[in-house]
């Protein structure tokens, strides 16, 4: 078997005063652009086989609608069918909130048709450029512990995966044709204060490895509750470079190993149809909106930037955002697409959740692959998926939760039994 590459990048940064998305507490539109976002595809297949398709984003995240949208352009440009070709977003917190419009009920923002159809029109281009250019490349694998760009936003010993994953695909001279990265964390290191088109971290530790491939691609982990709060020493732009350049060393440093992948490409798909939550009566919600909101204040004298301020505040936000919640309702179930692709020992379980690392780790537990990476904020966008410890400390990603508490222990079944499926070559029913 040949393994087969095409890939590319383009710049996606749409012009200055339109609104950002990520922080409801930001007040302005962007003014300008720190560094560009970007699209990469990275299209792996063999001759008897179309492969898969990874388009990645720098986006805060891709509604059902955009994704249809750009998997049908890229599927269209490429001949790929449409149900291989992944849309996957790095969850910027500075970029365009028009791209998709709200992701949640509690978070308002509106969709730009024009950004919309520009976008499309941006990722299509790329598709069309790689299509006749699909070259023999050998694969190799490498993973290990990264250095600290992020940790456990709420608990300085909280649980936190702290790996690595790297895919290096490799020209007949050996040279990086390339590289596809994941690790777990929010990139989040700039604030409600910034207003400038930025990739965060991610973009950064790109720039740093373009020297060893002329494309690399990154692919968000399961980071619902990672971030740099408790590893950051500031929230410039400085710091998005001294975290970026950071991971880069680490993943640089497991390049001279690795092992080498020679197997076949392969995806398996199915949905999960999980129950919307229960939702608090609107006197609830009062309460504990007062409350949240004293704790906050209490708060306030330790500084914006100080971790312990930034979890009251959120977890003010956060019942806000729950009061807005129960006041529109949440009727019926959400949709989970939940897919693995496969080289050989290694795997990629993509998600459209923001899983809780302690949710990641149980998943790469029961899987039987050797190597298996959690991927979130994937063809869509179904909110936090919180851990038991969450609800139970009443802690922002709770409070804002769309499914309920017991769907993480379901998903992880769920997710466990695909696996297995996908490894054993078994059939997979679409299930609740």
């Amino acid at each position: 078997m040949t393994l087969l590459l095409a890939a590319g990048r383009t710049v996606i940064t749409p012009g200055s005063g339109h609104p950002m998305g990520g922080y409801l507490s930001r007040d302005g539109v962007a003014k300008g652009v720190h560094d560009d976002l970007e699209a990469t595809l990275v299209w792996l297949s063999s001759q008897d086989d179309p492969g898969v398709v990874w388009v990645t984003l720098d986006a805060l995240a891709t509604d059902v609608s955009l994704t249809r949208a750009l998997a049908a352009v890229v599927a269209q440009e490429t001949g790929v069918p449409v149900g291989r070709v992944l849309v996957c977003a790095s969850h910027t917190h500075s970029g365009p909130d028009g791209w998709t419009g709200a992701i949640h009920p509690g978070m308002p923002a509106q969709r730009e048709p024009e950004l919309v159809e520009r976008l499309i029109e941006q990722v299509g281009e790329v598709a069309r450029r790689i299509r006749p250019h699909r070259t023999p490349v050998r694969a190799r694998w490498h993973e290990g512990a990264a250095a600290r760009v992020g940790a456990n936003r709420n608990r300085q010993d909280g649980p936190h995966d702290g790996s690595v994953g790297v895919l290096t695909l490799h020209n007949p001279d050996r040279s990086v044709a390339a590289l596809l990265f994941d690790y777990a964390s929010h990139p989040t290191v700039l604030g409600a204060d910034n207003l400038d088109w930025s990739a965060d971290w991610p973009g950064a530790t790109r720039r740093e490895l373009a020297g060893f491939a002329p494309v690399v691609a990154f692919l968000q982990g399961a980071a619902g509750d990672a971030s740099s709060r408790f590893v950051r020493q500031g929230r410039g732009h400085a710091e998005v470079s001294a975290l970026g350049g950071r991971l880069a060393e680490s993943i640089t440093d497991l390049l001279s190993s690795g092992q080498p992948v020679e197997e076949p490409i392969r995806l398996t798909r199915t949905v999960l149809r999980l129950p919307h939550r229960a939702l608090p009566s609107l006197a609830e919600c009062r309460q504990l909106r007062e409350g949240a909101e004293r704790g906050w204040r209490k708060m306030l004298p330790g500084g914006e930037n100080d971790p312990a301020v930034r979890i009251a505040r959120t977890r003010y936000e956060g019942a806000l955002m729950l009061s807005t919640l129960a006041a529109a309702g949440l009727p019926g179930d959400v949709e989970v697409p939940v897919t693995v692709v496969s080289l050989g020992e290694i795997a990629w379980l993509h998600t459209p959740f923001e899983l809780f690392s302690s949710i990641a780790l149980r998943i790469r537990a029961a899987s039987p692959f050797a190597h298996t990476r959690v991927i979130g904020y994937t063809d869509g966008y179904a909110g936090y998926l919180p851990d038991h410890d969450a609800y139970r400390e009443g802690l922002y990603e709770s409070y804002i939760a769309l499914v309920e508490q017991g769907a993480a222990d379901v998903l992880v079944d769920r997710c466990a039994e695909l696996l297995r499926a996908h490894r054993d070559r078994r059939a997979v029913v679409n299930t609740v």
